[in-house]
Parts: structure tokens; sequence; C-alpha cells
């Protein structure tokens, strides 16, 4: 087992409290990270109380998490691992109530030595969350802990205002962590330590060298049995506020004071507070065709799977440079990518019909799935006589480095920093207010949904949208594989 190093993980046991324990996310991600971070001593002590609608017991909540474990674990079970995880779980049925609930954590911390802090994890659906807070003060399980939210934090800027209010009746701004998992990933963070650790690039991160920015990501995906909650939410609300939003503060934030958490904050909530409020005429919002026949869809329904914008940020370095955002459901391809693409000589020297812009700018792009790739596109001569330019790459993935077995999965790495009280990653109250706040002119009067086939890139308004330049997606060529043998 890797030696884990020092700072990374908690000071103090914990005790997990895991609201929808049995849930399709705990399930999927939950279990199996809390499982890898005690496994690989990321957490020194910890005890799980799961917390459900299910009425089940402890025996009946470990059985679930194995089978977890075994479906959707993307590392090794070991038994004597599994049987050392399994004693550390318990559960408790919601309908219970809160003394059952405050007697489970008291004898989960007497069993770590009484010298705990609480982290409680809502993985419930948002109509859930503030029952779930309520609950917990009435468990008298507010001091010592954490609590982390799952997406979306209000649907508008009143919901949003309201929300926190309420939250801050129970917890204090410090204790809550709003999880956004698109940050946890390897490749978001990478952004930081690219931009700022390098001279050849941080000079050129402004409006005097890019051109304009994508920020893409699109799914392959449909509803997978969310229909309800996706007709109150739609994709600007479940992605764009909450994802998209986020990766462009990183991207496009001025360097902080320190890599600590309150100065990252600050300047990600600086990037938000000069965003210009979203004009309705710069979206374009979609459904894909049969959207209104899926189970659960009202058959009128006006909700977008689909959704493209223009956004500006009003600022000294980035004024006149547009940000397009792209996201949807049942599209051609699921990518995640940042394509920032540079300005083009004023003048070419070059002879008509060598190739130069023939291919578009010069591009910088960042892949963000979880294994981490960057590519940067630039023009070069064709071997031959004469003067022709094609395309090529330089590209960089994080494979090729033999750390990959170091990565942490974004819900892991996420659930470390709050364990450590880090908020770098997290999103603020300020944050997300301002964030609805630039949203509104789009939420009170938003465009027409076009339809576009599944499978495809969207309705065909969005090469307007994005002209004169055109999208990154789909790429005019493919990541190489650093396996495949040179010709």
């Amino acid at each position: 087992m890797a030696k884990v190093p020092q700072g990374v993980g908690p000071k103090n046991p914990q005790v997990v409290v895991l609201i929808g324990a049995t849930g399709d996310l705990a399930r999927r991600r939950l279990l199996p990270g809390l499982f890898h971070l005690c496994r690989t001593g990321f957490i020194p002590a910890c005890r799980i109380v799961g917390l459900g609608l299910d009425a089940l017991d402890a025996d009946g909540f470990r059985k679930l998490a194995r089978e977890a474990l075994a479906q959707f674990s993307t590392r090794p079970v070991a038994d004597a691992d599994w049987t050392k995880f399994a004693a550390s779980l318990d559960y408790v049925p919601q309908k219970v109530g809160a003394a059952v609930l405050k007697a489970a954590v008291t004898k989960a911390e007497k069993a770590l030595g009484g010298d705990g802090r609480r982290m409680h994890y809502l993985s419930v659906p948002p109509n859930a969350a503030l029952s779930s807070v309520r609950l917990l003060a009435e468990a008298e399980l507010v001091e010592r802990a954490g609590i982390i939210m799952e997406k979306p934090f209000g649907t508008d800027l009143a919901s949003a205002v309201s929300l926190n209010a309420k939250l801050h009746d129970v917890f204090a701004e410090e204790q809550i962590f709003r999880i956004d998992h698109f940050l946890g990933k390897e490749p978001a963070q990478n952004i930081l330590a690219f931009r700022f650790a390098n001279g050849l690039f941080e000079p050129i991160w402004n409006r005097n060298f890019i051109d304009h920015v994508q920020i893409d990501v699109p799914e392959t995906l449909g509803l997978d049995r969310r229909a309800a909650y996706y007709e109150d939410i739609g994709a600007y609300r479940d992605m764009v506020v909450t994802h998209l939003f986020q990766i462009l503060g990183f991207m496009a934030m001025e360097p902080p004071t320190a890599l600590e958490p309150a100065p990252i904050s600050e300047e990600k909530n600086k990037v938000f507070r000069s965003m210009v409020p979203i004009d309705p005429r710069d979206v374009v919002r979609g459904q894909y065709a049969g959207y209104r026949e899926e189970p659960g869809v009202d058959p009128e329904s006006d909700t977008e799977t689909f959704i493209a914008l223009k956004c500006h940020i009003d600022n000294w370095r980035w004024a006149g440079v547009p940000f397009f955002l792209r996201t949807g459901k049942k599209m051609a391809e699921g990518q995640r990518i940042i394509s920032i693409a540079f300005r083009e000589p004023p003048k070419s020297m070059f002879p008509p019909g060598s190739g130069v812009g023939a291919q578009g700018p010069d591009h910088l792009t960042f892949d963000l799935a979880d294994a981490s790739k960057v590519s940067l596109s630039f023009y070069g001569k064709r071997p031959g006589p004469g003067m022709r330019l094609d395309k090529q790459s330089l590209q960089f993935a994080m494979h090729e480095t033999g750390l990959m077995g170091d990565v942490l999965e974004a819900y892991e790495r996420l659930i470390l920093d709050a364990m450590r009280g880090d908020h770098t990653l997290f999103t603020t109250a300020d944050g997300i207010e301002q964030l609805w706040r630039v949203s509104q002119p789009l939420l009170d009067a938003p465009p027409p949904v076009r339809l576009y086939a599944p499978g495809s890139w969207g309705p065909k308004s969005v090469h307007q949208l994005v002209a004169p330049h055109a999208w990154r997606l789909p790429f005019e060529r493919e990541w190489r594989d650093p396996n495949r043998a040179s010709a």
C-alpha cells in the first residue's frame, strides 16, 4: 500500500452520517469512495452511520454496501479490507427519528475514542435537504461537524438566498461544503498548476493573446430515470450554474495571494461579480426529439435538455473575450473540454494556398475527463518541397507519467477536503447567489426550445451563436494513443 502523504488526510477520527445511504449516488460513488479512503489510510479512523428510507438494520446495510463495492468499485476489494470496513458501518432508518440517530452517532464516537469530528453527507433530493438539516439539528449533531450538500443550490436568486438563510440558521458558512464533483477532478485542479506555475503561459492568459474560450460538456446519456428531477431543473440549472460556471471561475480567475481556500474562493467570486448578466439573445435552448414521450415528462414540456450560451467577463483581463458554454443530453459524444483559442497573427507572410489559417486558430485544450489530457495545436510545415502548412499538436496524457494509480476520484478528493475543512474546491454562498443574479435575465425570459436529433451536436442555431468561430467539438483529430507504436 502506498504511503499517504502528510497533510492530505484529516487529523481527527471521523464519524460520517450518510443521509440517503441506500440511494444511487451512495451506492455508485460514496460507499466505494469511503471504502478506498479508509483502506488506504487517508482517513485515520472512521465510522459510518447510514440513514435512509429503507427499513434495514446494520447487517442489511452492510450487505447493500458489499454489493455496491462489487458492482461499482474501480479497485479490487480484498476480503480483509472489507471485513474491517464492514465493522465500521451502522444504519438507522430515517423514520425512527432524531433520538435514535443521536444514539448511533454517540456509539460510533465512543468506538473512536470520543475525539472525533462529524461529517454529514446529504445525498438526498433538493426538496429533502432542509428537512435533513432540521433532523441533524434536532439530533444535536451540529457541533464539531461539517455538512456536504449536493446541487442544485436553489433554482434562482430568491430560492438560493432563502436556502442559504435557512442553512445558516443551523450551520455556520464555514461548516457548509457545497459539492461540485467537476472541481474534484484532477484535470480541473491542474488548470491552476498549468496557469500559475508556467512562465510560458501565465503572461499570455488574457485578452491580448486569447481570442475566445469554449467550455463544452456534451453527454450521450438521457434522463436515466431522473424525469421528476429534470423536469423542474433543466440543463441550465443542472449543469451550467453548478458545473460550467465553476470551471469558468478557475479558468478566468486572477492569481490568488496564496494557494489557500479563502484567497482562491475570493478570486473565483471576483470573476462571478465581473460577469455580465446573461442576455437571452446569446442563448440557444434545445430539447432532444422524443423527450416529451419519456415517462414522467409533461407532453408539452418546455424544459431544455440542451443549452449553449455566450457570456462575457467585464474586467481588465477578459474585456471583449467571449466565453462559449455548451452542454446537453443525448448528444453525439460524451466529452468535457476547455478549449482556448489564441489570436491569429495580424498579417501572414505565407503565400496563398499554403494552408495557414485554413484549420482555424491555435488552441490549447484541456480534457477534463478522469484521465487528464492537454493538447496544444499549432501550424507546422508539411515535409517536402514548397511551403505547405498543416495543423500539428503537442499532447500530454496523465497516464504517461505512471502516476494514475495515485489519482483520487472526484468524490474521494472532495470528501477528504471537507474532512480537512478545506473549502478550495467548494462553492460559497456569495458565489452561488451571484451566479443566480447573473442568470436572472435568462430565467425571466428564456428563448424557446429548439428540437435536435438524439446523437447530434444540438440545434443548428448553435453555429450562429459561435460565428464567426466554430465549435471545437467534434475534434478535427483524435487524441493520440501513446501505447500505439508509431508508423
